[in-house]
């Protein structure tokens, strides 16, 4: 393994946590993005990457750790938190704005459950 599952929680708090204030500057940004020359930021293909590395990271790094605590409200939360950038994304898009920076910080939160948890138990 290359890296433990403390330093992915570690990674996946600090993606997730910039995919939700992406997602909740973003807006007020817009216009002076160009500007800045990041203008590359609002291209739909950046949130997919974070979404895309969010996944990823979040099961690789929930699921190695489980057989150590056995505890899924870690996974619990981070399904709960792709629900809600999913449905931001194509269900409730009115709601967009609140719920996928709601979403990225739950996965954080996730994260943050799961390292909380794997540094408590005995293995």
């Amino acid at each position: 393994m290359i890296l433990k599952p403390k330093k992915l929680d570690q990674l996946g708090i600090t993606a997730s946590l910039a995919c939700a204030l992406h997602c909740a500057a973003l807006p007020f940004l817009l216009t002076s993005l160009p500007l800045l020359g990041l203008g590359f930021l609002a291209n739909s293909w950046v949130e997919v990457s974070m979404i895309c590395v969010s996944v990823l990271l979040g099961f690789y790094s929930l699921l190695t750790s489980y057989p150590a605590h056995k505890r899924i409200a870690p996974l619990i939360v981070l399904i709960i938190g792709f629900v809600l950038i999913g449905s931001g994304h194509y269900l409730i898009e009115d709601l967009e704005g609140l719920l996928i920076p709601l979403g990225g910080f739950s996965i954080a939160g996730a994260h943050f459950l799961n390292w909380k948890y794997s540094k408590s138990c005995c293995v």
